[in-house]
């Protein structure tokens, strides 16, 4: 699928409320899961975002240090709670960028620290 075409399928699902599929987090992301929290531990970031397309459909997860998991909306919800108002810019930004990768076929795995941890460590 073409990298345009991914970016509305995101648009929707990111920026306008749209409903993500279930079944595309549990086909492309749950056995990914260990990985990614090997990931999370090794790059010692605060939480982790993954988001794929499959056939029109859009899935993502988000993964704290904590261990907890956010899947499909419940991680939409959670990141704008993360980022509060740079949430529309912020994933404005991101969603070129993704949608070129995922067009490219690669998983596309987006790491976080927070400021106020990152802030805390130059202390």
């Amino acid at each position: 699928m073409s990298a345009k075409k991914i970016e509305e399928l995101l648009t929707v699902a990111l920026l306008e409320g749209g409903e993500m599929q279930h079944e595309l987090y549990e086909y492309e992301l749950e056995d990914q899961l260990d990985e990614l929290r090997e990931s999370l531990a090794d790059d010692d970031d605060d939480y982790l975002f993954v988001i794929t397309e499959n056939n029109n459909d859009v899935a993502m997860l988000l993964l704290e240090k904590s261990g907890t998991l956010f899947i499909n909306e419940a991680a939409r919800e959670k990141l704008k709670e993360y980022w509060q108002d740079a949430y529309l810019t912020n994933v404005k930004e991101l969603i070129p960028t993704i949608s070129q990768e995922l067009a490219d076929n690669e998983l596309v795995v987006n790491g976080v620290k927070t400021a106020n941890r990152l802030s805390a460590d130059k202390l």
